[in-house]
């Protein structure tokens, strides 16, 4: 075989090789680009789903509450205004009039023509049922006539109750949640502590 036979030989197994090599590379590509990157054993969720996707919890509207404002609120009942009024004495809209409505029973209005799912609600108009109620109407009664979909900003619907409440109601506010008063407990008893120790420990001899 002549030098530039086996010349020839060798560069036509090494293209042979390099074409086998890349239409492995492709293959390969194919079956694991679908594939989640692992960590730990565990898939990786991508940032706009699975597990840790979900909605955070609103926070409690009687916490909410305490920093509520009534002024903010009465900008936030203009998206109301179309239906409802909220003056004393003001007269039915599409909506009842909501002049003192907190406090009073579901279908405090009469003569106004309620859905049966409101006037069947049993309980009056407190601080969560109004929350829920502006949450989401549709959820809160059945077969509600009210076609507004609900605000979903927490802090809008608290501000929204401290204007109503203003309004001809004034309920005193909700109690805020314990929990919340927890943590400063917790740091006080744990600054105690050492000094209740110290007392505590024998006079070293």
């Amino acid at each position: 075989m002549s030098d530039s036979d086996q010349f020839n030989t060798i560069a036509g197994w090494t293209l042979a090789a390099g074409i086998v090599a890349l239409g492995a590379t492709i293959v390969t590509g194919q079956l694991f680009k679908h594939h989640p990157v692992e960590a730990g054993g565990y898939a990786v969720e991508s940032a706009d789903g699975g597990a840790e996707g979900g909605a955070a919890k609103d926070p409690p509207i009687a916490l909410l509450m305490q920093t509520a404002d009534a002024a903010k609120g009465a900008e936030v009942f203009k998206k109301c205004a179309s239906c409802h009024t909220i003056n004393n004495g003001g007269a039915n809209g599409i909506g009842p009039n909501l002049y003192g409505v907190m406090g009073k029973k579901h279908g405090h209005m009469a003569g106004f023509a309620y859905s049966a799912g409101m006037l069947a609600k049993p309980g009056n108009w407190d601080f969560e049922g109004m929350n829920e109620w502006l949450k989401s109407p549709k959820k809160y009664v059945e077969g509600t006539k009210m076609s507004f979909a609900g605000l979903s900003k927490p802090e809008d619907r608290a501000n929204l109750i401290a204007y109503l409440n203003a309004e001809g109601s004034n309920l005193p506010l909700p109690a805020a949640p314990a929990a919340e008063a927890a943590p400063a407990e917790a740091g006080a008893a744990n600054a105690a502590a050492p000094a209740e120790a110290n007392a505590a420990a024998p006079a070293a001899k």
